[in-house]
């Protein structure tokens, strides 16, 4: 591998003809100015003589934006960051003799004025190459040019001459280098560092539903973002009609990831949270641990079936249909008929109802038409209103409103007694029993578990829209209840879900990904595991990792594949003015720094910093140049990272939650929050697990 940043060599001038570098700059600029023409055709499109009505022109209107959007230069964003030279044409036979092409791979698509590519996007099959040609296997590229950029200048260039035995292989410096450049601002895309393993999960087939268990720093939202663009750029069509959504654990993890589709030209993916997707009702209150653990297990799905169903009464009187000055009878025990026969089939509580009066009114047909009438269509719609049958269908099977349904379970205890009979306990049903009555659904405190309730009696009644694929991130801490949510929104669809099992950090936190996969309805999902990490320095996921045996035991531990092995250390400290020390220490290099505390110890900290004259954000407010620390309590650090991280009192993070397993899982997401550096301060002594057996807790110089 060879590397070169100017000079160009001793013949060659900078900057001439000759310079390699130059020669890259130039197509650089040229490509840009050809993106830039781009977009000005897309904007100069005069759409009033091709659109029929006012709606079209606002649809047509808004896909132009769309475009213009997608087609926007960011001038600190590097528009190509590699290139390829092929040995020949790309599928060519090896016997044709053909000079292969040189491709330019960058996040987006970049043509001439003569159509001619200056840029090939990342996800196009030619671009393959880029992220798993080896030396092994050239796949037919004798030349891989990496590209080094500050800010959006291109400053070096890095070579691999896959087809040469003579040179031999080395890590790519400038690959490091991106992996480990500084964060300032939210999560960035990672197409110029995908590697191997990552780039066949991200090129997966849309029919398939992937799980992606991954340790931290192993890329694992990344990957399943990537996935998302990929994905829309291999079926758009398709997806364009069924929809895409990513799913986050909060608002404030959905607000750092934002950016990362939008960068690489995906402005219409959907993105919210569990929450977002079953608001049903309005959620203003609370569960102890032990109700939300028994409403989130999924034998509440067969509760709720039954009590939906329930409505349903068989009848025991005739329908009586007028029509003219005939009557026509529907005996009671053909109206059994008709409602079994509806509910052996299965479907949709709503579908059924509406069925019922059309099958009512298919008896009475019947009946006419051996009277030796010949009623039509038009006929059995009549009867299918007439009042009677209307007034029948009422009684047989009333309309169900899925949040007062919830409501009664909650507050009835007989209600739920008769439906849960078998399924839940005695104990189980009193701890899920509202103390209060409430007056009605709007009154009532609902909690998030709740939500999810009243979405899946929404489901038994009718049927939830589904997309074309979901994104779930964080999927460990998802229950039961909240899987089926999220499989509800891809029956039709497939699904990309992402976590780590050691991180899980609620009563309910997945036990295995095959339990989580049946839930979601997706039992025949390929689980794939990421266990090389590029963001969590050596030192690091090593101390992190004495956590593993006592939160997961058998899971494999990341192993950072990173040459820089970070800087870390353990710090005891007196006082909180200590605490704000180390970050101020942290500050001084470039970056962002965060200061995890547990949830209780916030305050106090937030009040340390404001008297040190140190601005501070929270977490999802983006960090700037100016303003690099933000304090994260630590229920909120899941999913985000700093270039450099304080965390106070890893005895806190532990007691701050219900048990000893879920404290140290918070504890474990919180030591692995770092790109750069850690620094770990504590007055209290150290969680015991955090010792190597037989060791004591190493205290790392600085070397900041």
């Amino acid at each position: 591998m060879s590397s070169s940043s100017p000079p160009a060599g001793p013949d060659v001038p900078p900057g001439s003809a000759d310079d390699p570098l130059a020669r890259e700059r130039s197509h650089l600029t040229a490509s840009r100015g050809a993106l830039r023409a781009m977009r000005e055709d897309v904007e100069s499109l005069d759409i009033r003589d091709v659109t029929a009505n006012w709606v079209n022109a606002a649809v047509l209107a808004r896909q132009i934006d769309d475009r213009i959007k997608a087609l926007a230069d960011l001038s600190d964003t590097p528009l190509f960051f590699g290139r390829l030279d092929y040995l020949r044409p790309p599928g060519a036979d090896r016997a044709e003799g053909a000079e292969g092409e040189r491709f330019y791979i960058g996040r987006r698509h970049v043509h001439d004025a003569g159509g001619d590519p200056m840029v090939i996007d990342w996800r196009a099959p030619v671009s393959q190459p880029f992220y798993r040609a080896s030396r092994k296997d050239p796949m037919d590229v004798g030349l891989r040019r990496r590209f080094g950029y500050t800010g959006g200048d291109l400053t070096a260039y890095e070579d691999e001459h896959l087809s040469d035995p003579a040179e031999t292989a080395g890590t790519s410096k400038l690959l490091q280098q991106e992996i480990e450049r500084p964060r300032v601002g939210p999560m960035r895309d990672i197409v110029a560092t995908i590697q191997p393993e990552q780039d066949e999960i991200v090129r997966g087939g849309l029919s398939g539903t992937v799980c992606v268990q991954g340790g931290p720093g192993t890329g694992k939202t990344a990957v399943g973002l990537h996935r998302v663009a990929y994905l829309l750029y291999a079926h758009r069509e398709r997806l364009a009609r069924t929809g895409t959504l990513v799913i986050g654990p909060n608002r404030s993890f959905l607000h750092y990831i934002e950016q990362v589709l939008p960068a690489l030209g995906e402005l219409t993916v959907r993105q919210a949270t569990v929450d977002d997707l079953v608001a049903h009702v309005e959620v203003r209150g609370a569960d102890e641990a032990a109700a939300a653990l028994v409403k989130g297990d999924a034998r509440m799905a067969e509760v709720l079936r039954r009590a939906v169903y329930a409505q349903v009464a068989l009848p025991d009187e005739p329908v009586v249909v007028v029509r003219g000055s005939r009557r026509w009878r529907v005996p009671a025990y053909e109206l059994q008929d008709i409602v079994r026969e509806l509910l052996d089939r299965g479907i949709r509580y709503g579908a059924a109802r509406e069925a019922l009066p059309q099958r009512v009114a298919h008896a009475v047909l019947v009946q006419m038409e051996r009277a030796g009438e010949a009623p039509d269509d038009r006929v059995q719609d009549a009867v299918a209103r007439n009042a009677a049958v209307k007034a029948a269908v009422k009684t047989i099977w009333p309309p169900v409103d899925p949040a007062r349904l919830v409501l009664r379970l909650l507050t009835d205890a007989d209600f739920l007694a008769e439906h849960a009979a078998g399924i839940l306990t005695e104990e189980e049903r009193k701890t899920i029993l509202w103390a209060k009555p409430v007056r009605s659904v709007k009154s009532a405190r609902w909690s998030a578990a709740d939500a999810v309730l009243v979405d899946e009696a929404a489901d038994l009644v009718e049927r939830t829209h589904s997309l074309g694929h979901v994104v779930l991130d964080e999927a460990q801490d998802l229950s039961p209840m909240q899987y089926r949510a999220v499989g509800r929104r891809c029956t039709t669809g497939s699904a990309t879900v992402l976590g780590d099992l050691a991180q899980g950090t609620t009563p309910w936190a997945t036990r295995t990904w095959e339990e989580a996969l049946a839930h979601l309805g997706k039992s025949d999902g390929l689980i794939e595991e990421l266990t090389a990490g590029f963001r969590v320095p050596t030192d690091v996921i090593t101390y992190a990792s004495r956590l593993l045996p006592h939160i997961a035991p058998g899971l494999t531990p990341v192993a950072s594949v990173r040459e820089n092995p970070g800087f870390f250390e353990v710090r005891p400290v007196t006082a909180d003015a200590e605490v704000v020390a180390a970050c101020e220490e942290l500050l001084r290099n470039e970056g962002s720094t965060g200061l995890i505390a547990a949830d209780a110890r916030v305050p106090a900290l937030a009040e340390a910093l404001t008297a040190a004259g140190l601005t501070h954000l929270s977490p999802g407010e983006e960090t700037t140049r100016r303003t690099r620390l933000t304090l994260v309590p630590a229920s909120l650090a899941k999913g985000l990272e700093y270039d450099y991280v304080v965390l106070d009192e890893p005895g806190a993070v532990v007691d701050g939650e219900p048990d000893e397993r879920t404290g140290l899982r918070r504890l474990y997401v919180s030591l692995t929050r770092a790109v750069s550096g850690l620094i770990v301060t504590h007055a209290a002594p150290l969680p015991e697990q955090l010792a190597e057996a037989g060791g004591a807790i190493a205290v790392l110089p600085a070397t900041v």
